[in-house]
């Protein structure tokens, strides 16, 4: 015997495979660094389409602002348009080594893919990354290792040109490399940029406080992959 849905029951339905879709999640983020800041962080829940950059491939206009600069507005604008769900700047500021920021995202039907992004200072072009990774469905915590990328679209050569914060030295993108040292390859610190996203290869530095082939200080500005781990809450 066929039974006949009543209208409040369809609502039901309908309400329920909208909400399988949709995802309340809680995202806490890492930096493990001992010597490394991250820019303001842009955290976002999209659509697989969406995806912010792809690894061995050249870097966008967009992503080239945000891992020289930290600026991450037009990465906010093109999830904007693609109706991602996002949050920039959850720390209010620079994510300090060994300080941690979590954010909460209610996410739209289909935004099943998480990102997020900020430049690291000091470097040249780095920025830590965790690129488009598949939101788990299930209920749970979950875990992730989040490492240090190279846009590409600058050489790391570890020259200051001012800029940073206070107390922390940075490396926006100038021309003009007004800074101190002189870089050189054979310390394996780079001229040339490589032209393509990469794993960052980590900064080089050097002991010199006047001199030397790098600005950076090798005790303390020195970094090993993992970077930043991301603690991921499905409610």
């Amino acid at each position: 015997m066929i039974k006949k849905l009543t209208s409040s029951t369809l609502v039901a339905i309908a309400l329920l495979n909208t909400a399988s879709f949709a995802k309340e999640i809680n995202v806490k983020i890492l930096n493990l660094t001992s010597g490394i800041y991250f820019t303001p962080l842009l955290v976002s829940a999209h659509k697989s389409e969406a995806k912010l950059f792809a690894a061995g491939t050249p870097s966008s206009l967009n992503l080239q602002k945000m891992a020289e600069g930290g600026n991450i507005s037009g990465l906010e604008a093109d999830l904007s348009d693609a109706n991602a769900n996002s949050v920039s700047n959850p720390a209010s500021g620079l994510l300090a080594p060994g300080k941690s920021t979590t954010v909460s995202i209610t996410t739209d039907a289909g935004n099943d893919y998480l990102s997020i992004v900020a430049m690291m200072l000091p470097t040249n072009d780095g920025f830590v990354a965790l690129n488009s990774v598949k939101i788990p469905d299930a209920k749970g915590v979950y875990m992730f290792a989040l490492n240090a990328h190279d846009a590409g679209t600058e050489a790391n050569d570890e020259i200051v040109n001012g800029g940073g914060a206070p107390d922390v030295a940075g490396i926006p993108a100038d021309p003009s490399h007004s800074g101190n040292a002189v870089a050189s390859t054979a310390t394996g610190i780079s001229s040339q940029k490589e032209g393509f996203i990469s794993i960052h290869r980590g900064n080089i530095g050097d002991l010199s406080e006047t001199g030397g082939a790098s600005d950076l200080n090798a005790k303390l500005h020195r970094f090993l992959n993992p970077i930043a781990s991301v603690i991921v809450e499905v409610k």
